[in-house]
């Protein structure tokens, strides 16, 4: 039996494999290729030069590939990419990339996105992801892993958020959130770190304390950016099972421009 509904419109140029399936109405553009295992529902619109992996459910009424929301684009055959094991609800909206910037939009592995969420163009979305119900991306937003955003939270352009990290319902951010750290607010204020996902992440009891030291150094000792990244270097020696995670946390910090900061 046909995967492919005889209602969808896809053109003859798009390379779908063999065991791709596509719902009722679907509509599906020349530059679009789709690996083994997809699933596209109803009434969903995939256009512009879009990739996408293996192996990811995309449910009905979504539109993905389209062209950015931004005035100076000018028909540049930008990108986007979406890879593997992808869980894309219903009406969310993916825009590719710009010339200003790198050109993709990406979105990684295994991430689970959910109804009504917005990637504007140029973001960059790592893996193990969860953006609750209606959260919204302005351009240029790099997204680390395991992030997970709470329904409606809003996200500033050019904003960064570290790995593990996490927006509480209605954030609002305008300054990158470092790694670990959860927040909340409009604008959004860090509140603690993200220890229970940590847990269930498998961080041993040594990582946490350390993540807890990082904290401290970052929240709870009025020191400057500077000053935090200092004591916070010093926490590998201590703790040599957490360099790792004091290291994604020093390459963090040490790209946050003046002008935005971190939030706090």
């Amino acid at each position: 039996m046909s995967l492919i509904h005889p209602t969808a419109v896809i053109d003859p140029a798009a390379q779908l494999d063999s065991t791709v399936s596509v719902g009722p109405y679907a509509v599906i553009g020349p530059h679009v290729r789709v690996g083994a295992g997809t699933r596209i529902g109803a009434h969903c619109v995939i256009e512009g030069h879009t990739t996408i992996g293996r192996d990811n459910q995309i449910f009905q009424f979504n539109s993905l590939g389209a062209v950015p929301q931004d005035k100076k684009y000018a028909g540049e055959p930008c990108e986007l990419h979406i890879g593997d094991r992808n869980t894309i609800r219903e009406f969310c909206t993916f825009n590719i990339g710009t010339a200003s910037d790198a050109g993709v939009t990406r979105v990684g592995n295994d991430n689970w996105i959910m109804a009504y969420v917005h990637l504007a163009h140029d973001c960059q979305v790592g893996n193990h992801t969860i953006f609750a119900n209606s959260a919204q991306l302005a351009g240029h937003v790099h997204v680390g892993d395991w992030v997970i955003l709470g329904g409606f939270t809003v996200v500033h352009q050019f904003c960064r958020l570290g790995a593990h990290s996490f927006t509480a319902m209605n954030s609002l951010l305008f300054a990158d959130l470092p790694p670990f750290v959860m927040c909340q607010g409009q604008p959004a204020q860090a509140r603690s770190m993200n220890f229970e996902g940590l847990k269930r992440r498998g961080f041993s009891a040594e990582r946490v304390r350390a993540v807890k030291a990082m904290h401290k150094a970052l929240y709870r000792e009025g020191l400057t950016l500077a000053q935090a990244q200092a004591q916070i270097a010093d926490i590998s020696s201590e703790t040599p099972e957490a360099a790792p995670d004091v290291q994604m946390m020093l390459d963090f910090l040490g790209k946050v421009s003046a002008e935005r900061g971190i939030v706090r």
